[in-house]
């Protein structure tokens, strides 16, 4: 009996003692270099669901500000240094947050740039165009009403989004345009990441640019595994 006792004091001696889960931007290769971050992961490439969480980095370690379930592209994700246009995919990777925008007013608290949705805003997606993968106000000559997105048109998915800065810098014509962090419609995205509003909104109260926020995208394993960027 006394060997059983001494047995179960060192097992809850060493559950005790066991190390705390280390946080997923821990075991990120590059989270952008600023004190902010979010990841939004899901289990695999199939998956059109996920978790979308937001971090902190205080006193030298990343701790959680706010999580929310999060949607994905219909089609999954795909690798977004070889992702397809129109093929209803979310690029995996690591990407900054150029700006805000959205249907309503600016929710209170954010800091972020906000751009106000008007009926003359569209988001260009034609290939052939200058603005390709970019806001324009009147929708110029060269880009096709088809091959763009009317933003006034989807109040609920763009009553608040911030812009995700995949193929934005340098656009490759074919690779894809309108990635979003919006709110939720009515199932899985065309390729964006989407989340419920009040997520949302708290994204953008908790976002700050100073801070340098960016966002990365992946899976918990395999070659689009979050923790590779």
């Amino acid at each position: 009996m006394r060997t059983l006792l001494l047995l179960g004091a060192a097992l809850l001696s060493s559950l005790g003692t066991a190390p705390a889960p280390v946080p997923l931007p821990e075991r990120m290769a590059d989270t952008g270099g600023g004190s902010q971050l979010i990841t939004a992961e899901a289990s695999d490439t199939g998956a059109t669901t996920g978790t979308l969480t937001w971090w902190d980095r205080r006193g030298g370690r990343w701790v959680v500000a706010g999580s929310a379930p999060a949607r994905f592209g219909a089609n999954g994700l795909a690798e977004g240094s070889s992702r397809r246009q129109g093929t209803d995919t979310t690029p995996t990777g690591l990407y900054r947050l150029p700006y805000a925008f959205g249907v309503r007013d600016r929710p209170a608290g954010t800091r972020f740039p906000y751009a106000r949705v008007t009926g003359r805003s569209w988001w260009c997606q034609d290939n052939a165009s200058r603005a390709y993968n970019r806001w324009v106000e009147g929708l110029p000559r060269d880009c096709r009403a088809g091959e763009a997105e009317h933003l006034v048109s989807y109040p609920t998915q763009y009553a608040y989004a911030l812009v995700i800065g995949f193929n934005y810098e340098r656009p490759v014509r074919g690779r894809g345009a309108g990635i979003f962090l919006h709110v939720n419609g009515r199932g899985a995205t065309a390729g964006c990441v989407s989340v419920p509003a009040d997520a949302m909104r708290s994204v953008l109260a908790w976002a700050d640019p100073a801070r340098r926020p960016h966002i990365a995208v992946g899976t918990r394993g395999g070659p689009t595994a979050i923790t590779r960027y």
